[in-house]
Parts: C-alpha cells; structure tokens; sequence
C-alpha cells in the first residue's frame, strides 16, 4: 500500500471503532427498518448532492446503461438485507458481538473472492500473507475472549443468526463492488447504494406501520440518528467501498480485524474501560500479522503493474 492507501485504512479503523457502538446505542432506541431507513437515506442524500457538483458526467453515464442500473440496484438490496441483519444482530446481542462476526467474515471474504478474482488469489496464495493472516485472525480472537466486557447474558441465539446472515451477504455484496469500482467512482456507487437501500427500508417501514413510531421519539434522538447516518456512510461505506477498490477484498478483510482494536482504545480512553494484558498481547499480534500480511500485497501490486 502507498502513504495515502495505509493513512486511509488508518482513519478507517479509527473511525470504525466509534462506529459500532453509535450502531449499538441507535439500534436500542430506534426499530431496525427507521433506523436504517433514516441512516442510509442522510448518508445517501449527503453522496447525491456531492455527486450533483462534481460527478455530473459519471452520473449521466449510469443512466444511460442498463447494467449499471441493474448492478446497482441489485448491491442496494444485497446492503439492505446485510444491513437488516447486521442492525438486528447488534440489537439482540452487543457491539462486541458485531466485532467477533467481523473477524469470522475474514476466511469467508477472502476464500469467495479468491474463486471469482485472479488478484485475489495471489494475495491468497502468498506465503506472507497466509502467516499474517493466521496471526492476526489467532490475535484478534485472544484480544476479544479476553475482553472485561464479554459477557454471557449478551449472548442471544437470534442475534448470532442475524449477524450470520450478514457476514454471509456482506461477502457476496463485497464481490459486487469490486466489480463495479472498476467502471464507477465510490462516491457514485455509495450515493445510489445508500439511497435505493434507504428507499427500501423507508417503504417497508411504511408498509408496515413501523414507521408510525417515530412519532414516540424525541426530536433531539432523530437528529441524532440522522448525523450517525452521515458518519455512518461515510465510514462504513464510502471509505470501505474505497478500500475495496484499491486493495481488494482480501486486504479489506483483514482491515477489519483491527477494527476490535480501535473500538478497545476508544473504549479505555473515553469510557474508562479496562485493557487486560492478554489483550494487549492480541493487539500486537494482529498488528503484526497485519504488517506482515499487508508486505505480500505490496509484491502483489508491483505484479499487476
């Protein structure tokens, strides 16, 4: 990876670690089909008028072509049903539950990307790559069992399920763009993504009264929700979207596994919560499986140019 490549996936850890447990907070307060509803529409709006000013072009392009209508409808309903189930997982379990799926997406991405894409397979089949990779995947499971906040109450079979299904659906969705940055800038592909995913969650919540609800919510909890949407897009998608772009699937995934990391931090300094030092022993070794990891990709890239 270049200078801006590694400081991009550096705010995206960081930003990420605040990300899941705004999604926690949001998804006790609010049902799972308005708040999606409510995140992916701010976030989508917000693309759209960037996209207004400086994607003109690129926008009339995806008008005029079936295809990218198609693919783009079809990652929007990928993202809803992945969204669906990821909100609805947090909801009936934690955050740190969320952190864990995470970390079990890895083999799942990299192995499904591996048979579509020949770029990922060299990563893949890299030797420095699948120590790291080992590393950090042993790392990130020592940081997480050894949490003080892990607990057994949190812990609810539905939810487990529902985060299941989300990694499940991410993977397939993370394939789709990939393909589609290769014709499309992010931004596009994040404003349309975040819009059709946000109308559809809106119509179902419609449909089923479920939207009524809001009317039970403090002003002041909604506007909330609406800038956590902003945030949200840009961290979750626009950034994730990028990463995928320029490193592929499998660095992303591996990305991810620092994101348990950076939620630790964050917890400790703002929150006050404790570090064990079985935990800080993980960290390192996820970090350094992730250096490790990230070297062969470098090989990698040189190849492909």
């Amino acid at each position: 990876m270049d200078r801006n490549d590694y400081l991009t996936a550096v705010a995206y850890i960081i930003l990420m670690g605040f990300g899941f447990p705004i999604m926690r907070y949001m998804s006790i307060h609010f049902d799972t089909l308005n708040n999606n509803a409510i995140r992916f529409l701010s976030g989508g709006i917000f693309f759209c008028i960037v996209c207004l000013f400086k994607f003109r072009t690129e926008i009339k392009t995806i008008l005029t072509n079936y295809k990218n209508i198609l693919s783009l409808l079809i990652l929007a309903i990928f993202m809803t049903g992945n969204m669906f189930c990821f909100i609805n997982g947090l909801k009936y379990t934690s955050a740190l539950s969320g952190s864990i799926f995470g970390i079990l997406a890895m083999p799942l991405g990299i192995i499904l990307a591996s048979f579509f894409y020949h770029d990922e397979r060299l990563i893949l089949t890299n030797k420095k790559f699948i120590y790291g990779a080992t590393l950090a995947f042993i790392g990130s499971l020592i940081f997480i069992v050894n949490s003080n906040n892990y607990s057994d109450s949190d812990i609810i079979i539905i939810g487990y399920l529902y985060l299941l299904l989300a990694i499940i659906i991410q993977s397939v969705q993370n394939l789709i763009i990939k393909k589609l940055s290769l014709n499309l800038p992010i931004i596009v592909i994040s404003a349309s993504t975040a819009t059709l995913s946000g109308i559809i969650f809106l119509t179902l919540a419609i449909d089923t009264n479920t939207f009524n609800q809001l009317n039970n919510v403090s002003t002041g909890l909604i506007i909330g929700l609406i800038f956590a949407g902003i945030y949200g897009m840009l961290t979750g998608m626009l950034m994730a979207f990028y990463i995928l772009k320029k490193q592929g699937v499998t660095i992303f995934n591996m990305t991810q596994l620092l994101i348990p990391i950076s939620t630790g931090i964050i917890g400790y300094i703002t929150l006050g919560e404790k570090i064990t030092l079985m935990q800080i022993i993980g960290g390192l070794i996820v970090i350094s499986g992730c250096v490790l990891a990230s070297k062969s990709n470098i090989k990698n890239n040189n190849i492909r140019r």
